[in-house]
């Protein structure tokens, strides 16, 4: 999820933890730092593009690890506020700040790679957008009410605010069942028989769902909308360059992006330039994490270091599209 939800989610944890044990606000803003820590790998340059996407959100993601950091970071701050008869207490909040982050990120479809050292798989549900204001909103509420009004209010509030957040993740994961099971008819009344199937929100809500399914040459891409009154989904299909699969097969950066995103991705050659996009983030024929990685020199492919050449929408338009296909209107997507 972006910094703000992170943080808005640290920040209410950390104040539920600490209870009447600190101000509340220390407990706020050290949930908030720890809500955001995990975050800063984006900082390390891990020496290409394609590995400093697939290493973000990796072992400072990890559970195994932000639980051995949590008691150092907790000693810390009760040292540094004079409270380490409260160190237990600072202790739990700070784990549960910590924790929370990459738990949060696993459901969007990025890939959190929750179980290292144990296990490098990126676990990702897809049930919600990276930035989702109806999540958020919540958790600012009851933090920013804590604050406010402190005591056994204060405290109400900012439960409700988890309560509310809580429960719309359990939404998310409701809605995207339905928006699976409308796919998996429409798909079979088609006559189409994917490999694999991936069913994820559109930017900022719960109603509009892309659907992605992957056949051995081709993808197929679609959108459902919950408030659509027909079930039917139509469907267009994109080949995904498997003429390039062998001379692309053997490169690092392709066998680590198919690897992340869980076979979601496509090949494609533009002015002599071999492209691996992943289908999961974007929508047609905008692929936010498109790498360059070869180009074709005097007949030949030669490997290069890996460039992201991702495109982005047009905004505005595509907040009108969003609008309109989330209301059920059966409008064309985008191109």
């Amino acid at each position: 999820m972006d910094s703000l939800s992170q943080a808005a989610l640290g920040a209410a944890v950390g104040l539920a933890a600490m209870g009447r044990r600190t101000a509340p606000w220390k407990a706020a803003l050290w949930g908030a730092v720890c809500g955001t820590l995990p975050d800063l790998d984006v900082l390390i340059d891990h020496g290409d593009a394609v590995r400093n996407m697939t290493l973000h959100r990796a072992e400072s993601h990890a559970l195994f690890w932000l639980t051995l950091a949590s008691p150092l970071l907790a000693g810390g701050i009760a040292a540094l506020h004079r409270e380490t008869a409260g160190w237990r207490r600072w202790w739990l909040a700070v784990w549960l700040a910590l924790v929370t982050h990459p738990l949060l990120d696993a459901m969007t479809v990025y890939g959190t790679q929750l179980a290292l050292p144990f296990s490098d798989r990126p676990y990702g549900v897809g049930s919600i957008f990276i930035i989702d204001p109806l999540y958020t909103l919540p958790l600012l509420a009851g933090v920013g009410a804590a604050l406010r009004l402190r005591g056994a209010r204060g405290a109400r509030w900012n439960a409700a605010g988890l309560v509310l957040a809580t429960a719309y993740l359990a939404w998310s994961v409701a809605a995207q069942q339905l928006a699976t099971s409308a796919a998996r008819a429409a798909l079979s009344a088609q006559g189409i028989a994917p490999e694999r199937l991936l069913v994820t929100p559109t930017p900022f809500n719960t109603l509009l769902w892309r659907v992605v399914a992957v056949t051995p040459d081709s993808y197929h891409e679609g959108f459902h909308s919950l408030l659509d009154t027909s079930p039917g989904i139509a469907f267009e299909r994109h080949p995904r360059g498997a003429e390039l699969a062998g001379e692309l097969r053997g490169l690092t950066p392709v066998e680590r992006l198919a690897w992340f995103s869980r076979g979601f991705y496509r090949y494609r050659e533009s002015a002599g330039e071999l492209r691996v996009s992943d289908l999961r983030m974007g929508q047609e024929p905008h692929y936010l994490f498109t790498f360059t990685v070869a180009r074709r020199e005097a007949g030949r492919v030669v490997a290069v270091p890996p460039v992201q050449v991702g495109l982005r929408p047009d905004l505005r338009r595509s907040l009108v599209w969003l609008w309109r296909r989330a209301s059920g209107e059966p409008i064309p997507p985008l191109r």
